[in-house]
């Protein structure tokens, strides 16, 4: 009797789970296992709004220790120490790629600080708390101290964005991860050579000698590795669809060289050549330095879900209450005094210099460097240095979950939030776009209109309307405009062209699913179509931007509605059923702004912004478009 395919099936699930009770997953399921919790943790961390690395440290803990599913060094065997090598080396590398000397240079006085002041002194403190508080051998606390500059930049923004911070210490915390991140690991890098040195050179002048080699030869890759690069990229040699496979093979070429030539100079000169890339001003770099990130996001997972479930669990219970008063000393104290210190005479106010000094979360960058790291010191015969991996998950777990739950709470103390609801930016000014702007007033949603023509936006401040003039992609935008706090965007000028590039531009900063564009002029001509990459999501039902403007001028106008009970959404569309519906705003006064065809989903007491056209013996033209509240049904009495 033949066997059917869900009885095949179920003995072929059987079989697995013998086979992985009893000799592991295998290097080849093992990557599969690795890769889904990784980027599953990512997702949905996404979905719940939280930070992705306490899922991550979760699924690892228990993948690894908890159940046993993975074993990092029983299933995959010797790749393990090549890969995260390998997999850090990239890390490094990306890191490197976002120092640009230029942009540090033009940086506020508070963030030189931060940079030039503030990481070595947190080395130092750093260093201290580690050897005084943990415990750790000065070798280890150097090392360790080093990597622990990194404030985490992949925590950083998400934290930002729902903590909705005033302009100023948000952009102070953003830029000093994002500086610090390539600078800690150069610190740790440089005294992790100090260490290898000391321990494997016979006097004083060959340790240093051997030290200033190491440094030079990492130095000379790295730089020539850019160098070439750079000059390849500029005279055309390197076709588009080539530029970034060959970045990836000249960074592991450039580390396995310089790694073969000097012992464990690879992360130096792989970081060195990111530097160099960076600072190259080169015309492809945002799109190497957008797909590198993405690269780094997929290694980061990979490595933290390996580092977590490769834990020994007698390790991680040896810790006891030293790791817990390390990790205070770090959050009260070391970090503390370091910021403090930096941002003397810097301008600020007490209260932002109080926010920045208790704001510091570690990431997954921490966790995979000063795991590596760990590794290599052990195997120089630094015994402690088995202790540092799981102090870092401590710290990094610790300040993530605390300063997750704490930042918006204590901004709002203090009085340095963005705004208590996330609000829109338009982009236009027109008759159609102030009449819209004031409906979402009028629905208690912040407004923001841009416009780079000044003109444009004086009907907007005669309306009341806050704006900016100038160009939203300028550098004056990044440093006057709180883009944090802003949900959506509405890219709506009179010029198509500029539309689609905002739209294209802003996309990975808010997500595409929050940025949304007029309707362009002859969009559904094929000779002037644009791919699905460029340009936003649409906004209304087709409407170009004339076509609002007519509708204005036609009598339509836009509207309020609040549902309830009695007046629900059937009700309203029955009203209104040529209405164009643009958006609803929840009870909570968030705002969801919705593309053509969209699923509406109502929640009680919800209020819809719409288009409406006129009604029967109501005057037409501009003056018109007024934004009335819609009358409803009564309340029922209690």
């Amino acid at each position: 009797m033949p066997v059917c395919a869900a009885d095949r099936l179920l003995q072929g699930v059987s079989a697995l789970a013998v086979e992985t009770a009893t000799e592991g997953l295998g290097p080849l399921m093992a990557f599969g296992v690795i890769g889904a919790l990784g980027v599953g943790s990512q997702l949905l961390a996404w979905r719940l709004r939280m930070p992705a690395i306490v899922l991550m440290l979760v699924a690892g803990l228990l993948a690894g220790p908890v159940f046993g599913l993975l074993d990092p060094a029983r299933d995959i065997g010797p790749l393990m120490g090549p890969m995260i090598s390998i997999a850090v080396a990239i890390i490094l590398f990306e890191g490197g790629l976002t120092l640009n000397l230029h942009q540090l240079r033009d940086a506020a006085t508070g963030v030189r600080r931060l940079v030039f002041i503030g990481a070595p002194l947190g080395w130092l403190t750093s260093t201290l708390v580690l050897h005084y508080v943990a415990g750790l051998s000065w070798e280890s606390s150097a090392v360790f101290g080093g990597i622990m500059i990194v404030t985490g930049p992949t925590v950083i923004a998400p934290l930002l964005r729902s903590a909705r911070l005033s302009r100023r210490p948000a952009a102070l915390l953003q830029w000093e991860a994002i500086i610090n991140d390539p600078i800690g690991a150069l610190a740790a890098v440089l005294a992790f050579e100090v260490v290898l040195v000391l321990r494997t050179a016979t006097s004083v002048g060959s340790a240093a000698v051997d030290l200033a080699v190491g440094i030079a030869v990492a130095v000379a890759l790295g730089a020539a590795g850019a160098y070439g690069l750079v000059q390849a990229f500029r005279r055309g040699v390197v076709p588009e669809y080539m530029k970034v496979p060959l970045l990836f093979v000249s960074v592991l070429v450039v580390f396995a060289l310089s790694d073969t030539m000097l012992h464990e100079s690879g992360l130096l000169a792989v970081t060195i050549m990111g530097i160099g890339i960076a600072n190259s001003d080169l015309p492809s770099y945002e799109e190497l330095r957008r797909f590198k990130e993405q690269a780094t996001v997929l290694l980061v997972s990979g490595v933290f879900i390996l580092l977590a479930a490769g834990l020994d669990p007698s390790t991680i219970t040896s810790l006891g209450w030293n790791a817990v008063i390390f990790v205070a000393a770090v959050i009260l104290v070391a970090r503390p005094v370091t910021v403090l210190i930096s941002l003397i005479a810097s301008g600020l106010s007490w209260r932002e210099r109080a926010l920045v000094a208790l704001t510091g979360p570690r990431g997954v960058v921490l966790v995979a460097v000063a795991g590596l790291f760990g590794e290599r010191l052990v195997a120089l015969g630094v015994e402690d240095a088995t202790r540092i991996g799981p102090l870092a998950f401590a710290l990094v777990a610790v300040t993530v979950v605390l300063h997750g739950f704490t930042l918006a709470p204590m901004a709002k103390a203090l009085g340095l939030t963005g705004g208590d609801r996330p609000g829109v930016l338009i982009l236009g000014g027109s008759n159609w776009t102030i009449a819209l702007a004031q409906a979402l007033e009028k629905a208690e949603v912040p407004v923001l209109m841009s416009d780079p023509n000044y003109f444009h936006l004086v009907p907007a401040r005669s309306a009341g309307i806050k704006t900016f003039s100038g160009d939203i992609l300028s550098e004056a935008a990044e440093n006057r405009v709180e883009l944090v706090s802003f949900e959506s965007v509405i890219a709506a000028t009179d010029n198509d062209a500029y539309n689609t590039l905002v739209a294209t531009d802003l996309a990975p900063e808010f997500g595409r699913d929050h940025v949304y564009q007029v309707t362009r002029e002859k969009s559904d001509n094929a000779r002037h179509s644009l791919p699905a990459t460029l340009g936003g999501r649409k906004f209304g039902n087709g409407l170009t931007h004339d076509g609002w403007e007519q509708k204005l001028n036609e009598g339509w106008r836009f509207r309020v509605t609040r549902l309830t009970a009695e007046f629900t959404l059937e009700d309203w569309m029955a009203k209104w059923p040529d209405a164009y519906l643009l958006g609803q705003v929840g009870p909570r006064g968030t705002l969801r702004l919705l593309a053509p065809d969209e699923e509406i989903k109502t929640a009680p007491d919800a209020r819809l912004i719409s288009l409406v056209p006129p009604e029967e013996g109501e005057p037409s033209g501009p003056d018109a478009a007024e934004m009335p509240q819609d009358p409803v049904a009564p309340e029922k009495p209690a």
